[in-house]
């Protein structure tokens, strides 16, 4: 199973003085996980492989099945679906917010960055920086 190691990786040949901080390296072992958690990751490959032509990205969806996995949230914030006919209140926008914040730190790494593939635009990262430092 594939696994990603953030900041980490030194050696005689590889030297940082920030202590690796965002590097990312993907690791293989064969004998990783359960047989449900490889069944998974098989099947995220094999889908994958059928839309590599009309999705160029890998979508981070074995980083997602990883992170998923070790950094769950503590509190669980529940859904609150806005229907047309319901009224915009605080509540609603907390909760939301609560939700959105709780899906952008379950993909951060421990050393603090958002490891991935990025292939869109960078005007969005500011933002995102600036949320997770409030």
């Amino acid at each position: 199973m594939w696994r990603l190691k953030t900041g980490e990786g030194a050696g005689p040949w590889l030297r940082s003085t920030k202590g690796f901080l965002g590097r990312q390296v993907w690791e293989f072992n064969p004998d990783a996980g359960t047989p449900e958690e490889r069944a998974e990751v098989e099947r995220l490959r094999e889908d994958f492989t059928k839309h590599r032509l009309t999705r160029k990205e890998s979508q981070d969806l074995l980083l997602r099945l990883q992170y998923a996995k070790l950094n769950r949230p503590s509190v669980e914030v529940p859904i609150m679906k806005l229907e047309n006919s319901t009224e915009l209140t605080e509540e609603i926008i907390s909760v939301s917010l609560r939700r959105a914040l709780n899906q952008w730190s379950s993909l951060q790494a421990h050393d603090g960055h958002w490891p991935g593939e990025y292939t869109g635009i960078m005007f969005i990262m500011p933002v995102m920086v600036s949320i997770s430092l409030n």
